[in-house]
């Protein structure tokens, strides 16, 4: 994906007026104003592109593994107040590197930028065929742009409200680019609109999935999906799951590994491609090596309790995402088991650490719909689902039964942990789900930290300092002020 992106250039120095001429009066030879800078529906493009190159699931998935118990302390450690809960909205740790306003709220702007543009954006030439293309590509950023604004205020919903109950405070949804200061609206009114935008970008979006870097209508429906469940309803939840299921299959059992080495794209509606230029998602858990025989600082190592959660000979996702590396062995280090689910190339290569980022996938959806079915009462439908996803990741499995609907909630529970391991849910599910973090006692850095009790103000993140002191009419979470 081009990653072409638009300067706005603020003017920040005038000309030094003579004569009669005043200050004032000198025009800024600086600044690109949107009428120009999203003149054409090609500039549209541009600035659509800008807003998917601000797009990024690496500090959600670093934030699940940490907050929740994903990850135990490796050789090196200095995110102590988060990974332990003592954060608050003065946390400089949190600040730097859990702040979800400035990254989506300017994804959200761009986009915004580009809806206000498009219907006045005009043809890049005068000929017949390039007016007929711009006018499908038109049609097609608009689609994208109101997926990227769906999808940023979700993740903000995530991060700082993740309430299912409508009069609880969600963000500010912001559907036009401006600096004034907003108050946070309820859940109901905010999700009104967030879907409204995915049900308007959906028909504008290919179906077709030649191109999953930048949105489809399949992963609008994902999104659908995934927004459904956490306000539980369960029955939008199962419509649009079983959209993206019938789009895109799961991987088999063959196939499954090659999505984290990017050999295929087997399971994916959007990803987001990362480079050696752009982020290396295997260094939130281990730095790059020098070489083969120095392998780089690992800052977090998998738990024991998510590690000993599989199946460790059948079960093809343990391969998938860890590693025992026997090079580690008898040194200073304090373990041998690795994160590899994002290692990229091999040790002191170019591309290590590096991995496309997979914003959702077809298990997720799986685990989506039999969540939805146990919770509509359909135990044999959500069985199903779960025996299906585990069919293509567990060799020689046998289809279980469950006595419960508890004891199928259970499983989906554990599943999701297993399956989406660093993929950005798990302190996020427990939240929704008012289930505690609970860490083995080896995987706590302390005894104060192995439980996060269900329902502690801190499965929400606080409103950042200097956010509250830019905008007086934001509201602080509880347990925060």
């Amino acid at each position: 994906m081009k990653r072409n992106k638009f300067l706005y250039l603020l003017a920040g120095v005038f000309a030094i007026s003579t004569g009669c001429q005043k200050v004032l009066d000198v025009k800024e030879t600086d600044f690109i104003g949107g009428d120009v800078a999203y003149k054409t529906v090609t500039n549209c493009e541009q600035g659509t592109i800008g807003a998917y190159a601000a797009l990024s699931i690496e500090m959600p998935v670093l934030l699940n593994a940490t907050f929740a118990d994903e990850v135990r302390v490796a050789d090196f450690y200095n995110a102590a107040t988060t990974h332990e809960w003592q954060y608050g909205p003065a946390d400089v740790g949190l600040r730097d590197n859990f702040t979800a306003f400035n990254l989506y709220y300017r994804v959200i702007d761009r986009a915004n930028r580009v809806l206000a543009a498009l219907p006045n954006a005009t043809a890049s030439t005068t000929s017949a065929a390039a007016t007929a293309a711009d006018e499908a590509l038109r049609i097609k950023l608009k689609g994208e742009a109101l997926f990227l604004r769906a999808y940023s205020h979700f993740e903000l919903y995530r991060f700082y409200s993740n309430s299912a109950v409508g009069t609880d405070l969600a963000m500010a949804y912001m559907e036009s680019p401006s600096l004034n200061s907003f108050p946070r609206i309820n859940v109901s009114t905010y999700m009104q609109k967030l879907k409204a935008d995915l049900a308007a970008a959906k028909p504008l979006l290919p179906t077709a999935l030649t191109d999953v870097s930048r949105a489809t209508a399949a992963a609008v429906s994902g999104m659908q999906a995934r927004v459904a469940l956490y306000l539980k309803e369960y029955n939008d939840a199962i419509t649009f799951s079983t959209e993206y299921i019938n789009a895109v299959p799961l991987a088999s059992l063959a196939n499954f590994p090659g999505i984290w080495t990017d050999v295929n794209k087997a399971e994916q509606a959007f990803q987001i491609v990362r480079t050696t230029s752009t982020s290396r998602m295997g260094s939130l858990f281990r730095g790059t090596s020098a070489s083969a025989s120095n392998i780089g600082t690992i800052t977090w190592r998998p738990s024991d309790k998510l590690w000993d959660s599989y199946d460790k000979v059948n079960d093809i996702r343990f391969a998938a995402y860890f590693k025992d590396e026997p090079l580690l062995a008898g040194g200073a280090r304090s373990s041998t088991r690795l994160i590899s689910k994002y290692a990229g190339t091999a040790y002191g290569t170019a591309a290590e650490n590096v991995a496309n980022q997979k914003v959702m996938r077809t298990a997720e959806m799986y685990l989506i719909r039999a969540e939805a079915r146990a919770e509509s009462g359909d135990l044999t439908g959500a069985a199903n689902d779960l025996n299906a996803l585990r069919a293509v990741r567990i060799n020689g499995y046998t289809a279980q039964t469950f006595a419960t609907k508890a004891d199928l909630i259970d499983a989906i529970m554990t599943e999701r942990y297993k399956e989406l391991a660093y993929e950005g849910h798990r302190f996020w599910d427990l939240k929704r789900r008012n289930l505690p973090v609970s860490r083995l006692a080896v995987d706590a850095p302390n005894a104060a930290a192995q439980t996060l009790a269900a329902g502690n103000y801190r499965f929400l993140l606080p409103i950042p300092d200097p956010e509250i002191k830019a905008n007086p009419q934001i509201q602080q979470n509880p347990g925060y002020n």
